[in-house]
């Protein structure tokens, strides 16, 4: 297809449309010290990434629309304490987040002043430098499509080292579908896009038939896009804490395959390779990204709406990072978060983080997380639970819970869930000997031990505290 020939001939020439601060032709092919850190799917249980040492690690964390460009209703807009913000995630015990991208320097589908709306919206940094001559529609200079903005990619980098230096991984996002083509809400940041034809020295136009975002189809669109994310591989190729996300919720099949393509078409030659993934709520359905050549993918509720109160049991073909984002939009508590755990999903929470520049905008769509601390919380102590266990060797096991809700290592350990409290039934048929028993809270942890219960049948046992419950049996030596 076009868009595959595109990309290579992209790759081969380097430094095409890039410009001054685009890297060396020779960048892709430049040899670094052997890699063993970067992330890539386990090799027995492919529900779950590893980082080379065999074992097997469970990735979940809170993230949030301003944690790379600052953004919002003023100009400029309020800028984001990173720092702070990874304070906030290793105090909870996250380990991964969502590097959010925006596309447009202005303008958003929610700015359109009705409601509770904002009436504007503006985001910097974005990456194309801003030279001029010329003012964008924006009121700024405009953009020069042959050059990158430093400013942009060292903030990229130096983030994302940040988080690593933290024991964080970052899924880095590349394209953002509310950048341009979702109308729907009112607002228009297709006129704050770069690639707008009125944005960029060039005159040059990303959509020359419509007004709803760049052509995505359109070779010349792709060559730019191939420009760009080569400079994204090659300012963060060398970290270990990367992930890369095609979009969110944007795309359709042949252009997420370009997109998954050119990443690894640069990072073939390399020693150090990162997982690509698909987010749900695109073009393409759920099942339809389990069978593409990613690493890992985000589930949507939009074709699977159990996702929403009773998460699915992984299968194993893909790493699946199920997102508040993409099942809720904004949503969740801790008994989602521990019912998606041991269904063997890593979780993720889109998290509005308390910023007082999106109260509004949420408030206008009807939406809120009254249960943001509860998921947070939870999702550190699903996460202590999974570094416990043999994860590689666990797999969802409902069946063997009353409850439904069971990550078991059969014969050696179970973890269960009771939403209700109570008492639960076991099966321990496969289990020889006593096993030790451990109940605790889902989200403050302080663990209670049991008395040990023996293996070789159908156990029940009872919380010895009120509400839900975290059920861990352990074959004893």
């Amino acid at each position: 297809m076009p868009g595959i020939a595109i990309v290579v001939r992209c790759l081969m020439l380097g430094s095409i449309l890039a410009g001054a601060v685009s890297a060396s032709p020779t960048a892709c092919a430049q040899g670094r010290r052997e890699a063993r850190g970067p992330l890539r799917v386990h090799p027995t249980n492919p529900r779950y990434f590893t980082d080379g040492s065999g074992r097997a690690i469970y990735l979940t964390g809170s993230h949030t629309w301003a944690n790379l460009q600052d953004q919002g209703p003023a100009d400029p807009p309020k800028a984001f304490d990173f720092d702070g913000y990874l304070d906030f995630l290793v105090e909870r015990h996250h380990n991964v987040i969502r590097l959010w991208a925006w596309e447009q320097a202005r303008w958003a589908p929610w700015s359109d002043g009705k409601g509770s709306n904002p009436s504007d919206w503006f985001v910097q940094p974005v990456p194309y430098a801003r030279t001029g001559p010329g003012n964008a529609l924006d009121g700024r200079p405009k953009f020069d499509l042959d050059r990158f903005d430093d400013a942009y990619f060292d903030r990229l980098r130096t983030r994302v080292r940040r988080a690593g230096g933290r024991g964080i991984y970052v899924s880095v996002m590349l394209f953002q579908g509310w950048s341009s083509a979702k109308e729907w809400l009112g607002g228009t940041p297709w006129r704050g896009h770069p690639y707008h034809p009125e944005n960029n020295i060039q005159g040059w136009s990303g959509n020359r038939t419509g007004t709803s975002g760049p052509a995505l189809d359109d070779p010349g669109v792709r060559e730019r896009q191939a420009a760009y994310i080569r400079k994204v591989v090659d300012t963060l190729d060398d970290l270990d804490n990367v992930l890369y996300e095609v979009a969110n919720e944007g795309g359709y099949r042949d252009w997420d395959l370009f997109v998954v393509n050119a990443v690894h078409a640069c990072e073939k030659s390399r020693p150090k390779q990162h997982p690509v993934g698909l987010t749900g709520h695109g073009a393409e359905s759920n099942d339809e990204m389990m069978a593409s050549p990613v690493e890992w993918f985000s589930p949507g509720s939009s074709q699977w709406p159990d996702l929403k109160t009773d998460p699915r049991a992984v299968d194993g073909r893909k790493v699946s990072l199920l997102d508040t984002d993409h099942v809720f939009g904004v949503g969740g508590d801790r008994e989602w978060v521990w019912k998606a755990f041991l269904r063997g999903h890593n979780v993720l929470f889109m998290d509005p983080y308390g910023d007082p520049a999106w109260d509004p905008v949420l408030a206008a769509q009807g939406v809120g997380s009254p249960g943001a601390e509860g998921a947070r919380r939870a999702m550190g102590q699903a996460r202590r639970f999974a570094e416990r266990m043999d994860l590689a060797a666990s797999r969802p096991a409902g069946e063997l819970a009353s409850t439904g809700y069971c990550l078991a290592v059969p014969g050696r350990e179970y973890l269960a869930y009771l939403p209700d409290g109570g008492p639960a039934t076991v099966d321990l048929s496969a289990a020889k000997g006593k096993l030790s028993v451990e109940w605790s809270r889902p989200i403050e942890g302080n663990p209670t031990p049991g008395e040990a219960v023996e293996g070789g049948g159908r156990r029940t046992l009872k919380a010895p505290f009120a509400g839900d419950a975290v059920l861990y049996l352990r074959a004893t030596p």
